[in-house]
């Protein structure tokens, strides 16, 4: 069984974090930030708004948003992994024009009281959550009414889909050896069993419905292997 506690996943990526951005660029062959800037082009993100970057990592996204919602806006960058928020920091130094709150928390232990955003996104972090559905109520609940929010991550194919074909090798024959020379195995190897027990499009669009959300999308990048989901509140 997959370990999905919040500890270990914040060992995991303290762990990786030296080689995180470069092993995204290199196992994407950089294709994550056009990934990333199509799931913020549907949120369409606006000056004076406030944001937040859910399992921000290395703020690739903070970054963006910041460029948006400035100068009169603001965004949070929440991760909880202490490593990687360290090094989002130090790319976030050198802006002429920043609105960036950086956080390490879980994301579970954000006041919905205190905090209300207009727009949330996370890449890459709803499928390390304990618990996909609460992860969606908890973004709801964060959300201010008739905001918006956005997910990438990797799309669970239909088994023995083409697809799913090509991912599993990809992860088995590619990813996993090449993390293993640098010490890394277990924590990239932890990829594709994440992806086996995240849910399915569909099973995501049915999640949001019941919580609450009046308009979802789910769209499929890369020959569907990976997804962005869309919600509005």
């Amino acid at each position: 069984m997959i370990k999905k506690n919040s500890n270990y996943i914040r060992k995991i990526f303290n762990k990786v974090s030296y080689k995180y951005d470069f092993f995204n660029n290199f196992f994407s062959l950089g294709l994550h930030f056009l990934w990333k800037r199509k799931l913020i082009s549907l949120l369409k993100p606006k000056n004076g708004e406030v944001w937040a970057d859910l399992c921000c990592g290395t703020g690739d996204m903070t970054l963006l948003l910041n460029q948006l919602i400035t100068p009169n806006g603001k965004v949070f960058g929440v991760d909880i992994s202490e490593e990687l928020l360290k090094i989002a920091q130090k790319k976030s130094q050198n802006l002429e024009n920043t609105v960036i709150n950086w956080k390490t928390k879980n994301i579970f232990d954000l006041d919905t009281k205190l905090m209300r955003f207009d727009g949330i996104c996370m890449s890459y972090g709803l499928r390390n959550l304990n618990n996909v559905e609460n992860g969606i109520q908890k973004v709801f609940l964060l959300l201010k009414d008739n905001g918006r929010a956005g997910f990438l991550d990797f799309n669970h194919s239909k088994e023995n889909s083409l697809s799913s074909i090509f991912q599993k090798l990809y992860l088995r024959f590619i990813v996993v050896p090449i993390s293993s020379l640098f010490g890394l195995k277990e924590e990239y190897s932890y990829i594709e069993n994440s992806i086996k027990t995240f849910p399915k499009g569909a099973e995501l669009i049915s999640l949001a419905k019941k919580i609450g959300f009046k308009k979802v999308n789910y769209i499929t990048l890369f020959g569907g292997q990976m997804g962005i989901f869309i919600l509005k509140k």
